[in-house]
Protein backbone atom coordinates (compact mmCIF):
# COMPACT_ATOMS: atom_id res chain seq x y z
CA UNK A 1 0.00 0.00 0.00
CA UNK A 2 1.02 3.31 -0.91
CA UNK A 3 2.30 5.85 2.36
CA UNK A 4 1.42 9.32 0.59
CA UNK A 5 4.02 11.06 2.51
CA UNK A 6 6.92 8.31 2.06
CA UNK A 7 6.29 8.76 -1.84
CA UNK A 8 6.13 12.75 -1.14
CA UNK A 9 9.54 12.63 0.61
CA UNK A 10 10.79 10.54 -2.66
CA UNK A 11 9.56 12.11 -5.22
CA UNK A 12 11.26 15.75 -3.60
CA UNK A 13 14.65 13.74 -3.67
CA UNK A 14 14.47 12.89 -6.74
CA UNK A 15 13.41 16.65 -7.94
CA UNK A 16 16.60 17.79 -5.94
CA UNK A 17 18.58 15.50 -7.72
CA UNK A 18 17.16 16.35 -11.06
CA UNK A 19 18.11 20.36 -9.88
CA UNK A 20 21.58 19.29 -8.88
CA UNK A 21 22.71 17.32 -12.27
CA UNK A 22 21.60 20.32 -14.20
CA UNK A 23 23.72 22.96 -11.69
CA UNK A 24 26.52 20.56 -11.88
CA UNK A 25 26.36 20.38 -15.98
CA UNK A 26 25.93 24.01 -15.88
CA UNK A 27 28.85 24.85 -13.37
CA UNK A 28 31.15 22.29 -13.02
CA UNK A 29 34.26 21.74 -15.31
CA UNK A 30 34.31 17.78 -14.89
CA UNK A 31 30.58 17.73 -15.57
CA UNK A 32 30.39 19.45 -18.43
CA UNK A 33 33.03 17.42 -19.99
CA UNK A 34 31.39 13.98 -19.92
CA UNK A 35 29.88 12.56 -22.62
CA UNK A 36 28.04 9.62 -23.07
CA UNK A 37 31.14 7.66 -24.28
CA UNK A 38 33.33 9.11 -21.27
CA UNK A 39 30.68 7.94 -18.70
CA UNK A 40 30.54 4.48 -19.94
CA UNK A 41 33.21 2.81 -17.75
CA UNK A 42 32.71 4.60 -15.28
CA UNK A 43 29.07 3.26 -15.08
CA UNK A 44 30.72 -0.60 -15.32
CA UNK A 45 33.01 0.49 -12.66
CA UNK A 46 30.13 1.53 -10.54
CA UNK A 47 28.18 -1.62 -11.52
CA UNK A 48 30.90 -3.77 -9.94
CA UNK A 49 30.99 -1.76 -7.01
CA UNK A 50 27.40 -2.73 -6.48
CA UNK A 51 27.96 -6.22 -7.25
CA UNK A 52 30.95 -6.33 -4.26
CA UNK A 53 28.32 -4.51 -2.01
CA UNK A 54 25.78 -7.18 -2.88
CA UNK A 55 28.07 -10.20 -2.26
CA UNK A 56 29.18 -8.72 1.27
CA UNK A 57 25.70 -8.40 1.95
CA UNK A 58 26.42 -4.90 3.59
CA UNK A 59 23.04 -3.02 2.77
CA UNK A 60 24.14 0.42 3.71
CA UNK A 61 27.14 0.10 0.73
CA UNK A 62 24.32 -0.96 -1.62
CA UNK A 63 22.24 1.97 -0.43
CA UNK A 64 24.90 3.96 -1.58
CA UNK A 65 26.40 2.32 -4.73
CA UNK A 66 22.48 2.45 -6.07
CA UNK A 67 23.03 6.05 -5.46
CA UNK A 68 26.07 6.27 -8.06
CA UNK A 69 24.36 4.29 -10.40
CA UNK A 70 20.95 6.52 -10.32
CA UNK A 71 23.62 9.47 -10.69
CA UNK A 72 24.44 7.83 -13.99
CA UNK A 73 21.14 7.22 -15.08
CA UNK A 74 20.24 11.26 -14.56
CA UNK A 75 23.25 11.72 -16.09
CA UNK A 76 22.73 10.07 -19.67
CA UNK A 77 19.44 11.62 -19.34
CA UNK A 78 20.38 14.92 -19.33
CA UNK A 79 22.56 14.78 -21.71
CA UNK A 80 20.49 13.07 -23.85
CA UNK A 81 17.84 15.57 -23.17
CA UNK A 82 20.69 18.23 -24.27
CA UNK A 83 20.70 16.15 -28.12
CA UNK A 84 17.40 16.32 -28.40
CA UNK A 85 17.09 13.12 -28.11
CA UNK A 86 15.13 11.93 -24.74
CA UNK A 87 15.32 13.29 -20.96
CA UNK A 88 14.58 11.69 -18.04
CA UNK A 89 10.63 11.75 -18.17
CA UNK A 90 11.18 9.75 -21.55
CA UNK A 91 14.05 6.63 -20.13
CA UNK A 92 10.84 6.29 -17.17
CA UNK A 93 7.67 6.56 -19.50
CA UNK A 94 9.70 4.09 -21.52
CA UNK A 95 10.30 1.85 -18.59
CA UNK A 96 6.93 2.05 -16.56
CA UNK A 97 4.71 1.06 -20.58
CA UNK A 98 7.21 -1.86 -20.72
CA UNK A 99 6.58 -3.14 -17.09
CA UNK A 100 2.63 -2.67 -18.09
CA UNK A 101 3.37 -4.78 -21.19
CA UNK A 102 5.56 -7.68 -19.82
CA UNK A 103 3.33 -7.99 -17.47
CA UNK A 104 -0.41 -9.12 -18.56
CA UNK A 105 -1.26 -11.11 -16.05
CA UNK A 106 -1.22 -8.06 -13.77
CA UNK A 107 -2.02 -5.46 -16.10
CA UNK A 108 -4.16 -7.75 -18.81
CA UNK A 109 -6.38 -10.65 -18.33
CA UNK A 110 -3.59 -13.13 -18.95
CA UNK A 111 -3.87 -16.25 -16.71
CA UNK A 112 -0.60 -17.74 -14.93
CA UNK A 113 0.37 -20.55 -12.24
CA UNK A 114 3.58 -19.86 -11.50
CA UNK A 115 6.89 -18.16 -11.84
CA UNK A 116 8.11 -20.26 -14.45
CA UNK A 117 4.76 -19.14 -16.75
CA UNK A 118 5.64 -15.37 -15.92
CA UNK A 119 9.27 -15.93 -17.19
CA UNK A 120 8.09 -17.59 -20.59
CA UNK A 121 5.50 -14.78 -21.03
CA UNK A 122 8.38 -12.32 -20.35
CA UNK A 123 10.44 -13.73 -23.35
CA UNK A 124 7.90 -14.18 -25.56
CA UNK A 125 6.68 -10.27 -25.50
CA UNK A 126 10.19 -9.33 -25.25
CA UNK A 127 11.23 -10.88 -28.74
CA UNK A 128 8.19 -9.78 -30.81
CA UNK A 129 9.05 -6.23 -29.11
CA UNK A 130 12.51 -6.32 -30.43
CA UNK A 131 11.74 -8.01 -33.59
CA UNK A 132 14.69 -10.79 -32.71
CA UNK A 133 14.50 -13.45 -35.16
CA UNK A 134 16.33 -15.63 -32.83
CA UNK A 135 15.51 -16.11 -29.13
CA UNK A 136 19.15 -15.39 -28.46
CA UNK A 137 19.00 -12.21 -30.03
CA UNK A 138 18.88 -10.43 -26.86
CA UNK A 139 21.58 -11.71 -25.15
CA UNK A 140 23.77 -8.84 -25.51
CA UNK A 141 27.22 -9.48 -27.31
CA UNK A 142 29.74 -8.15 -24.48
CA UNK A 143 28.74 -10.10 -21.60
CA UNK A 144 31.03 -12.09 -19.66
CA UNK A 145 30.87 -15.69 -20.90
CA UNK A 146 30.08 -17.28 -17.38
CA UNK A 147 26.97 -15.38 -17.41
CA UNK A 148 26.23 -15.24 -21.31
CA UNK A 149 26.25 -19.15 -20.74
CA UNK A 150 23.33 -18.24 -18.21
CA UNK A 151 21.31 -16.74 -19.82
CA UNK A 152 21.65 -18.39 -23.07
CA UNK A 153 20.36 -21.42 -21.22
CA UNK A 154 17.31 -19.41 -19.57
CA UNK A 155 15.92 -18.18 -22.87
CA UNK A 156 16.03 -21.10 -24.31
CA UNK A 157 14.49 -22.72 -21.58
CA UNK A 158 11.81 -19.81 -22.13
CA UNK A 159 10.38 -21.52 -25.62
CA UNK A 160 10.86 -24.76 -23.97
CA UNK A 161 14.20 -26.37 -25.29
CA UNK A 162 15.28 -27.83 -21.98
CA UNK A 163 16.20 -31.07 -19.97
CA UNK A 164 12.70 -32.51 -18.96
CA UNK A 165 15.29 -34.70 -15.44
CA UNK A 166 18.13 -33.77 -13.39
CA UNK A 167 19.71 -36.96 -14.11
CA UNK A 168 19.53 -36.49 -18.02
CA UNK A 169 21.55 -33.07 -17.14
CA UNK A 170 24.03 -34.27 -14.67
CA UNK A 171 24.68 -37.70 -17.18
CA UNK A 172 25.60 -34.72 -19.94
CA UNK A 173 28.34 -33.22 -17.81
CA UNK A 174 29.71 -36.87 -17.01
CA UNK A 175 30.46 -37.08 -20.90
CA UNK A 176 31.73 -34.02 -21.18
CA UNK A 177 34.23 -34.46 -18.78
CA UNK A 178 34.60 -38.08 -19.80
CA UNK A 179 35.50 -37.15 -23.24
CA UNK A 180 37.86 -34.11 -21.90
CA UNK A 181 39.87 -36.58 -19.96
CA UNK A 182 39.73 -38.86 -22.70
CA UNK A 183 41.65 -36.72 -24.91
CA UNK A 184 43.90 -34.07 -23.06
CA UNK A 185 44.54 -36.48 -19.48
CA UNK A 186 47.30 -34.37 -17.91
CA UNK A 187 49.45 -37.53 -16.63
CA UNK A 188 50.10 -38.08 -20.62
CA UNK A 189 53.50 -37.37 -22.35
CA UNK A 190 51.39 -36.39 -25.37
CA UNK A 191 51.47 -32.56 -25.98
CA UNK A 192 47.78 -31.42 -25.51
CA UNK A 193 46.39 -29.56 -28.54
CA UNK A 194 45.56 -26.01 -26.98
CA UNK A 195 42.77 -25.14 -29.62
CA UNK A 196 40.65 -28.12 -29.71
CA UNK A 197 40.90 -28.62 -25.60
CA UNK A 198 39.85 -25.23 -25.44
CA UNK A 199 36.51 -26.86 -27.49
CA UNK A 200 36.50 -29.46 -25.08
CA UNK A 201 36.89 -27.63 -21.77
CA UNK A 202 33.71 -24.88 -22.77
CA UNK A 203 31.58 -28.10 -23.96
CA UNK A 204 32.38 -29.11 -20.09
CA UNK A 205 31.88 -25.54 -18.44
CA UNK A 206 28.42 -25.03 -20.43
CA UNK A 207 26.99 -28.47 -19.13
CA UNK A 208 28.22 -27.86 -15.75
CA UNK A 209 26.51 -24.35 -15.72
CA UNK A 210 23.64 -25.73 -17.12
CA UNK A 211 23.24 -28.23 -14.75
CA UNK A 212 23.78 -25.20 -12.08
CA UNK A 213 21.09 -23.20 -13.77
CA UNK A 214 18.88 -26.98 -13.41
CA UNK A 215 19.04 -27.21 -9.72
CA UNK A 216 18.15 -23.66 -8.70
CA UNK A 217 22.34 -22.51 -8.33
CA UNK A 218 23.83 -19.06 -9.66
CA UNK A 219 27.17 -20.35 -11.44
CA UNK A 220 28.41 -16.89 -11.13
CA UNK A 221 27.44 -16.21 -7.73
CA UNK A 222 29.04 -19.83 -6.36
CA UNK A 223 32.15 -18.99 -8.41
CA UNK A 224 32.53 -15.71 -6.67
CA UNK A 225 31.92 -16.59 -3.55
CA UNK A 226 34.50 -19.66 -4.35
CA UNK A 227 37.00 -16.85 -5.70
CA UNK A 228 36.16 -14.59 -2.12
CA UNK A 229 36.76 -17.71 0.07
CA UNK A 230 40.86 -18.80 -1.92
CA UNK A 231 41.50 -14.93 -1.52
CA UNK A 232 40.74 -14.60 2.25
CA UNK A 233 43.02 -18.40 2.92
CA UNK A 234 46.17 -17.26 1.07
CA UNK A 235 46.08 -13.94 2.24
CA UNK A 236 45.51 -15.49 6.24
CA UNK A 237 48.68 -17.25 4.55
CA UNK A 238 50.67 -14.29 3.33
CA UNK A 239 49.74 -12.92 6.71
CA UNK A 240 51.02 -16.08 8.87
CA UNK A 241 54.22 -16.29 7.21
CA UNK A 242 54.90 -12.78 7.75
CA UNK A 243 54.45 -13.43 11.42
CA UNK A 244 56.93 -16.42 11.35
CA UNK A 245 59.96 -14.20 9.73
CA UNK A 246 59.09 -16.02 6.22
CA UNK A 247 58.54 -15.15 2.49
CA UNK A 248 56.12 -17.74 0.72
CA UNK A 249 58.80 -18.37 -1.47
CA UNK A 250 60.61 -19.77 1.92
CA UNK A 251 58.10 -21.53 3.28
CA UNK A 252 57.40 -25.45 2.19
CA UNK A 253 54.49 -27.06 0.77
CA UNK A 254 54.09 -28.50 4.39
CA UNK A 255 54.06 -25.11 6.10
CA UNK A 256 52.06 -23.80 3.57
CA UNK A 257 49.42 -26.29 3.88
CA UNK A 258 48.96 -26.10 7.60
CA UNK A 259 48.48 -22.44 7.66
CA UNK A 260 45.79 -23.02 5.01
CA UNK A 261 44.04 -25.47 6.86
CA UNK A 262 44.01 -22.96 9.86
CA UNK A 263 41.99 -20.68 7.89
CA UNK A 264 39.68 -23.11 6.43
CA UNK A 265 39.10 -23.62 10.15
CA UNK A 266 38.67 -19.97 10.76
CA UNK A 267 35.88 -19.47 8.12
Amino acid sequence: MINPEKRKKQLAAFDQLLTIMDELREKCPWDKKQTIESLRHLTIEETFELSDAIMDNDLDEISKELGDILLHIVFYARIGDEKNAFDIAKVIEQLNNKLIRRHPHIYGDTAVDNEEEVKQNWEKIKLKEKGNTSVLGGVPKSLPALIKAMRIQEKARGVGFDWEEKHQVWEKVEEELAEFRENFDASGELPVNKEEATKEFGDLMFSLINYSRFIGVNPEEALEKTNRKFIYRFQYLENAAKSSGKTLSEMSLEEMDAYWEAAKSKE
